[in-house]
């Protein structure tokens, strides 16, 4: 049994969750269905990113602790796996104490390497992305990501981590693994990123001014950034540096983020990797943003989209459906509810959930009794949905599987099965066998997409007897 082990980023609990960041969870836990069909031993992490200058503020503004604060909006993101029917495995926190400690133990490590160093600065800094910018990355004097917030003029005695010292080695890690980020595209951006020449970053905040994060090690006047600290859930949630054997089993990963974490995941976090004497991570997917009707994502406009209200009116594998089919695994996209209405009665009600309604009901009225079962393991070896998963191309294995359900259609208009209930129950056995054969095959490839509907759809179709149930998909307006 093969280890596999795959992450999404920690999601910053300063906000509710959003739609946006629905897509990366799903999508990671596609795959990780997928791989555990495929018979693999899956760690599938998930967690909560909870030190830094937002919480701190947030947590100041209600009157919380910052811990009080962080332990609200945890039980919310953790809410996300009843409400999305996820698989995740581990859930972190970086409030963690065995987090906490793994944390200063890297630190050390690093220390002891020679990559970290204290110097005096002046930065201009983004309290949104928690990082610094330079001139050439502001549009008018604002983060573009955070356009309304202030850029901060910090000047400071911070330590630093020696990022200029990894050029060379994160040339050669692009250069031999030339699908070690995915898409393409984005192995050539941060490429050009790193070959503009790397600039040392700031790892910590003087406490005095910022006291929610991790201590520095022998220092009590710092606390760690709150990069350095998250990024290290990604070794510490399996075991480093207690349980070694642990570790060792399970890592490298593969690592699902959002376009806007290309640097900190692909350059910042390898670095610190090397500077630690660990390997490389296996693989970065990174996912595009979502807009709404053509619109950023933004709470003051009012779009926000709230995946757990709107699984719940329209059924998890509704979203799951549209997120996975309907929206594309690496450009950016767009969600309007028109389309996913649309998706939602074409695909799901009049698609899937007809054909199973109506062979289900030929079955029922004819007496049907189904005797043969299927092998996943002769399904899943199928190239092109192994050639997809493996692409991370989601929205190809959904339209693959879609196909697989039109012909069954299509040959159920052809032959009339109807028809051979009073003439020919012979032929009308052999029609109906091919039918309910195809549906069981599709009920495994719809596992990793959409888990509740395929285990319907089995339970339904493995007989012997077959009988009507309830839709899958109700129609809707």
């Amino acid at each position: 049994m093969a280890k596999f082990y795959i992450t999404t980023t920690l999601p910053y609990v300063n906000a509710e969750p959003h739609i946006g960041f629905a897509l990366e969870i799903i999508q990671a836990d596609a795959i990780a269905r997928y791989r555990k069909l495929c018979g693999d031993d899956v760690v599938f992490n998930f967690g909560t990113d909870e030190h830094g200058q937002k919480i701190y503020q947030e947590a100041q503004k209600r009157n919380l602790s910052p811990k009080e604060y962080c332990d609200e909006y945890a039980v919310k993101f953790d809410a996300l796996k009843a409400a999305l029917n996820l698989s995740y495995t581990n859930f972190i926190r970086t409030t963690d104490p065995d987090h906490v400690e793994a944390a200063k133990k890297f630190w050390g490590i690093c220390m002891k390497n020679g990559d970290i160093y204290k110097k005096l600065y002046k930065i201009k800094y983004c309290v949104g992305c928690e990082l610094e910018k330079t001139d050439s990355e502001l549009e008018d004097g604002a983060c573009p990501l955070h356009p309304n917030q202030k850029i901060q003029i910090n000047e400071e005695e911070n330590y630093f981590f020696k990022f200029s010292n990894y050029e060379k080695k994160l040339l050669e890690l692009y250069k031999n693994n030339p699908k070690f980020v995915s898409p393409e595209s984005k192995l050539n951006e941060i490429k050009k990123f790193v070959e503009g020449g790397l600039q040392d970053f700031s790892i910590s905040r003087l406490k005095a001014k910022m006291p929610w994060g991790v201590d520095v090690p022998n220092d009590p006047e710092h606390v760690m950034y709150v990069w350095f600290d998250a990024l290290i859930n990604y070794i510490s949630t399996i075991g480093w540096p207690t349980d070694m054997k642990k570790f060792n089993n399970y890592w490298p990963v593969i690592q699902f983020a959002g376009k806007d974490q290309v640097r900190q995941q692909a350059a910042m976090w390898q670095s610190m990797l090397a500077s630690a004497g660990l390997p490389y991570s296996q693989q970065i997917f990174i996912h595009g943003f979502l807009t709404v009707d053509g619109q950023k994502i933004s709470k003051s406009i009012g779009n926000t989209i709230d995946p757990i209200k709107t699984a719940k009116e329209y059924g998890t594998d509704t979203l799951r459906y549209f997120l996975l089919a309907k929206i594309h695994p690496t450009d950016d996209s767009d969600f309007s509810w028109d389309k996913f209405k649309e998706a939602y009665n074409s695909d799901l009600a009049n698609g899937l959930g007809n054909l199973v309604a109506r062979v289900a009901k030929l079955c029922e009225t004819s007496g049907f009794e189904n005797s043969k079962a299927v092998n996943p393991e002769e399904i899943l070896s199928d190239e092109k949905l192994q050639k997809a998963m493996n692409e991370y191309k989601f929205n190809e294995a959904l339209f693959y599987i879609w196909e697989k359900i039109t012909k069954v259609d299509q040959f159920i208009n052809k032959e009339k099965p109807w028809i051979l209930i009073k003439t020919d129950k012979k032929k009308l056995s052999e029609i109906l066998a091919k039918c309910v054969n195809e549906i069981n095959k599709i009920a495994v490839l719809l596992i990793p997409f959409l888990p509740e509907t395929a285990e319907k759809i089995s339970k339904q179709f493995k007989g012997p007897k077959i009988v009507s149930d309830q839709p899958l998909f109700p129609r809707t307006t």
